[in-house]
């Protein structure tokens, strides 16, 4: 499928490039004004999919799946149509249907080509950078247009981008639905820049691609970590491999389990409530402590010791606050004025609490490994 606007000089040599590989090519006409639909007159073996006007290259793709669905096709293989990509890598992308079926592969390019554009390679590398926030995968080449997309494992998502940036929502919601992405290398031609024919804005595209990042990035830590992580602990098989491999984790020294325990039971005391564990495996794993550890000692705070947890934060809150701390009394009700009075006393009581029971959980924790766990030498 090959999407295409205002690319005559180079639209027929890569039709002609295409068609020495296969009859099936799809050419998307996206509202192009130049001599592009005389050229696609001169291959009736083509199929077509054309409107007006030009509507970006997302809806280009968007509507050339849709059309390949339509006509029966698992799947499709995207090539630019300014020349940059060579059919002759076509076998090697339908390989991997056979050794990675369902699996949107894409063709990642030699980013030191020869008049590769300064700019293309670290917009390549800041794009791979939040593709890892976004998904926790890492990818040599996340802006290539060259893919290989699985129609039927992804399903009828619906898509919100209309541009170039739709490359990059249709990459990471993939992996979000659990779809396998695998990059297998290709290779690229950079016309001299005299030659080159781009409808890339820089300003409003990359603009566009920001705003989009920013979404993604807060869908991914409000849903998509928390979704992953509950769907994890439901599978009993999960637990057991968490238990062996991490709990266990025989080549960590108690040092360390100690550290892991107690640092659970602050961040399971902290005042952040509702992001509480998601914090805490963050920063886990910022910290490379062990994440089982973490998350089971975070859940200190979980019902029913909830209601503990809090009085004992505002108890301890009485220490900070002097002549005007206050009992935890709610005579009239909770108010907002209530609320206010209170507050600052849970909060120092709570801070104040974490890190003491914190630091215990971690020095009792290494008596007693120390006891009963003898460490690998």
């Amino acid at each position: 499928m090959i999407p295409t606007y205002n690319n005559a000089s180079t639209l027929e040599g890569v039709l002609q490039d295409a068609l020495s590989y296969t009859s099936h090519v799809i050419v998307v006409n996206d509202g192009a004004t130049d001599s592009t639909q005389d050229i696609l007159e001169k291959y009736p073996q083509l199929q077509r999919v054309s409107y007006n006007p030009n509507r970006g290259k997302g809806i280009a793709l968007r509507r050339g799946f849709r059309y390949a669905m339509d006509q029966g096709y698992d799947y499709v293989i995207t090539m630019d149509a300014d020349g940059q990509h060579f059919a002759t890598d076509l076998p090697g992308m339908l390989q991997m249907i056979g050794t990675h079926p369902e699996t949107l592969v894409i063709g990642a390019r030699n980013l030191q080509e020869e008049n590769m554009p300064g700019k293309n390679t670290f917009a390549n590398k800041f794009s791979n950078f939040w593709f890892y926030v976004e998904t926790g995968l890492k990818g040599p080449d996340t802006q290539s247009g060259y893919r290989l997309y699985p129609l039927r494992r992804m399903g009828n998502m619906r898509f919100w981008c209309t541009k170039y940036e739709f490359e990059i929502e249709v990459l990471v919601r993939s992996a979000w639905k659990g779809v396998k992405i695998e990059w297998t290398p290709v290779k690229v031609y950079y016309p001299p820049a005299e030659e080159r024919v781009s409808h890339f804005r820089p300003f409003r595209d990359f603009s566009r691609i920001s705003v989009l990042n920013t979404v993604l990035v807060l869908i991914t830590l409000l849903y998509i970590k928390p979704r992953d992580l509950l769907l994890f602990l439901l599978k009993k098989e999960n637990w057991k491999k968490m238990w062996r491999e991490e709990v266990l984790k025989s080549g960590e020294s108690n040092a360390r389990k100690a550290a892991a325990i107690g640092f659970g039971v602050f961040m399971g005391i902290v005042p952040i409530w509702g992001a509480q564990l998601l914090v805490a495996m963050v920063l886990s794993i910022r910290l490379k402590l062990n994440k089982a550890l973490v998350f089971l000692a975070a859940h200190i705070s979980t019902p029913p010791l909830t209601p503990f947890i809090l009085f004992a934060s505002f108890l301890t809150g009485k220490i900070w606050m002097g002549q005007s701390a206050k009992d935890l009394v709610f005579a009239d009700g909770l108010t907002p004025a209530t609320f206010r009075d209170n507050i600052l006393q849970y909060i120092l009581g709570s801070i104040t609490l974490a890190i003491t029971a914190g630091v215990a959980a971690w020095m009792i924790s290494y008596v007693l490994l120390s006891i009963f766990r003898k460490e690998n030498k």
